[in-house]
C-alpha cells in the first residue's frame, strides 16, 4: 500500500465544516493531538482520525456537504452492502445506491459508454469541489480495496470552479482534472469491472479497524514499481528519460513483465511520464523564468501546439494562465 500524505488544503476543507455546526476546530485538534494552524501535510492515519472525530462530533461521516447527513456507521454498511459482490460491476452498483439512499443528494450513475465505466452525479444544487472530492474518496476507497488494485482513473470532472488548491486536485487523482464542467464525473477503463471482489467478513473486519484513514490509501499488488519509475523519472530531465525496452533492461527484466507490474499497480510508462510532464510544467511556469516556449522545449515537445494541448489535457487551462 502506498501511503501519501493529505495535503494543508484537504485538511482546511475538513475543519471547515465545524464552525458551519457551531463547532470551533481548536478543541477538536487538542484532543487529536495536532496543532491548531495545519499549514503542514497530515499522515493518512492521522488525518482518519481528524474525519472520524469529525463525524463524532457532528453526526456526519459526509462533512456536512450533503442534502442529508451521512450518519456514523453508514461507511461500515456500506462496506457491508457491496462485499457480497462477485465481480466490481455490481459492488459498485450496490455502493452507488447505497450512497444515495444515505446522502439524497448527491446521486450518482454508472453507465459504460465507449469501453469506459462512467460515473456522473447529479445535485439539486451546487455543491463544492470538496463534496464531490469526498464522495469519489469513499466510493472509490472501497472500490479499490474489494478488488484490492488501484484503479487508474481516465479523467474526472467537477460541475463547480477550481479550488485555490487545484493542482492537489490534479495530483490526488493522477488523472486529467477539469473545473467548470456540465457534469460532476469520473471514468476509468470499463474492464476493471470485470475484476473479481476477492475480500471475505475477516478481512472487512481489519479494513474497517482502520477506517476513514486507509480508504485515503492506494492499494497495489507488490513493492512499487511505479515508485521506482516516478524516482527514475523525477532524476532525469525528460531529454534522458529511456524507451520501455530501456527501462525494463534497467531494471532486470522483461518488457512483458514491466507493463504486467506496472497494470497490477494501476499504472502504464505512459502515464507516468505524462504526470511528471505535468508536475514538471506546473513548477517552471510558476517558477517563471522560462518562456512558454522555452518550457514546451524543457519537456521534450518539439512544437509548442502539441504542448499547448497537453497542459489542457492535464489542466483545462492553458499555460499562460499558470504563470504567476
Amino acid at each position: 500500500m502506498e501511503d501519501r500524505p493529505i495535503t494543508p488544503g484537504f485538511v482546511a476543507d475538513a475543519l471547515s465544516c465545524l464552525p458551519r455546526a457551531g463547532l470551533e476546530p481548536a478543541p477538536l485538534l487538542a484532543r487529536l493531538g495536532l496543532p491548531e494552524d495545519t499549514t503542514s501535510p497530515l499522515g493518512t492515519a492521522e488525518y482518519g482520525r481528524l474525519w472520524t472525530e469529525i463525524a463524532r462530533v457532528t453526526g456526519d461521516e459526509f462533512f456536512g456537504l450533503a442534502a442529508r447527513p451521512m450518519r456514523p456507521g453508514s461507511f461500515a454498511l456500506l462496506c457491508h452492502a457491496s462485499l457480497g459482490s462477485e465481480t466490481l460491476a455490481p459492488a459498485l452498483r450496490r455502493a452507488i445506491a447505497f450512497l444515495g439512499v444515505v446522502l439524497d443528494d448527491p446521486r450518482g450513475e454508472l453507465t459504460i459508454r465507449d469501453g469506459l465505466a462512467v460515473i456522473e452525479l447529479t445535485t439539486a444544487e451546487p455543491r463544492s469541489a470538496f463534496a464531490y472530492r469526498t464522495y469519489w474518496l469513499i466510493l472509490m476507497g472501497v472500490a479499490c480495496w474489494l478488488i484490492g488494485r488501484r484503479i487508474p482513473l481516465r479523467q474526472v470532472t467537477f460541475a463547480c470552479p477550481a479550488p485555490p488548491q487545484r493542482d492537489d486536485y490534479q495530483s490526488f487523482f493522477g488523472a486529467p482534472v477539469l473545473f467548470d464542467q456540465a457534469l460532476t464525473s469520473l471514468s476509468f477503463d470499463a474492464s476493471w469491472l470485470r475484476l473479481p471482489v476477492n475480500r471475505d467478513e475477516a478481512a472487512l473486519q481489519r479494513f474497517l479497524r482502520g477506517a476513514p484513514g486507509n480508504i485515503l490509501v492506494r492499494y497495489r499488488e507488490d513493492g512499487g514499481t511505479a515508485a521506482r519509475v516516478r524516482h527514475l523519472l523525477a532524476s532525469h530531465v525528460p531529454a534522458d528519460w529511456p524507451d520501455f525496452p530501456e527501462l525494463a533492461r534497467g531494471f532486470g527484466m522483461s518488457t512483458a513483465t514491466l507493463r504486467r507490474r506496472l497494470h497490477a499497480e494501476g499504472q502504464s510508462f505512459a502515464a507516468l511520464k505524462d504526470a511528471r510532464r505535468a508536475a514538471l510544467a506546473r513548477q517552471l511556469l510558476q517558477e517563471g523564468c522560462l518562456s512558454v516556449a522555452e518550457v514546451a522545449t524543457k519537456l521534450g515537445y518539439s512544437e509548442p501546439s502539441a504542448f499547448y494541448r497537453a497542459f489542457r489535457k492535464w489542466t483545462g487551462g492553458s499555460p499562460a494562465a499558470s504563470r504567476p
